[in-house]
């Protein structure tokens, strides 16, 4: 009997981390489906990667955040495909003082960071554990681990979803459901972004890493089923140390070296 060709599902697909992941997967023969907005290039990447590769690669542009319209693509996806690997890549963040942040952006970021996020893996799961073995990747942050001045939203949705997943490890322990908690540090995902690392000098660097090795690490550790997947020597270090720090003074140190960000915005 021939095997069933099974999807893994990256939203968040088209630049940045997410492209990358597409990038990897297509290498390790994997079919997979690109979730991303209108406008972002995913069926050109999808094409290079099919031709390359000989890969199936399928495309859905739209909102998450719509959730109504999030709900309706992902049950035309589980109709079509059987997806086995979900990978929640998708996220927004910013730094800003949060008098000068919009209640758009603030909407924004809840919305695609935490909300559409949880009913994406709400919805997915039942789909998931149709499968012998399947896995559940969430890209979380450094930044879940303290909360942070100028910041204050992102810091917090990422605490959200991180105890999310936590929790659903554990719920889901004992099925061949695995889910992965990836906590990436500083990565250049485009011009600004490196703009305001690089302005920052060896701080802004430290626990840098490009978003290939970050993919790599994060792949191959959520294949081996690692519930908690820190990438990076110097993440794990800055990790157990500020976890010996108390909450006022790690608040104000991460806080300090944040707020310099603000000019290169």
């Amino acid at each position: 009997m021939q095997d069933i060709k099974k999807y893994t599902l990256i939203t968040g697909a088209s630049s940045g981390l997410g492209k990358e992941f597409a990038r990897q997967c297509a290498v390790m023969n994997r079919n997979m489906i690109l979730m991303g907005l209108p406008g972002g290039n995913l069926f050109l990447l999808a094409e290079s990667l099919s031709l390359e590769y000989n890969v199936d690669v399928r495309v859905f542009e739209f909102d998450m955040t719509d959730s109504e319209e999030l709900k309706s693509q992902l049950k035309d996806m589980m109709t079509q495909f059987p997806i086995d690997f979900l990978i929640n890549n998708a996220g927004v963040g910013g730094t800003s003082a949060i008098t000068d942040t919009s209640l758009e952006k603030i909407d924004s970021i809840i919305l695609l960071n935490v909300r559409s996020t949880v009913l994406l893996t709400r919805m997915l799961i039942p789909h998931l554990l149709e499968n012998k073995e399947s896995y559940i990747m969430n890209i979380a942050s450094m930044a879940a681990f303290t909360p942070i001045a100028y910041k204050t939203v992102y810091p917090a949705s990422k605490a959200f979803i991180s105890s999310f997943f936590l929790g659903l490890q554990e719920e889901l322990s004992g099925t061949g459901l695995s889910v992965s908690v990836v906590y990436p540090g500083p990565i250049m995902t485009n011009s600004h972004t490196s703009r305001r690392i690089i302005g920052q000098g060896f701080k802004g660097k430290m626990g840098l890493l490009p978003a290939t090795e970050i993919a790599d690490i994060a792949l191959r550790g959520t294949l081996a089923k690692c519930r908690v997947i820190i990438p990076g020597v110097m993440n794990r270090i800055n990790h157990t140390l500020m976890q010996l720090l108390p909450l006022t003074l790690k608040l104000k140190l991460v806080s300090r070296e944040v707020k310099k960000e603000i000019q290169f915005i």
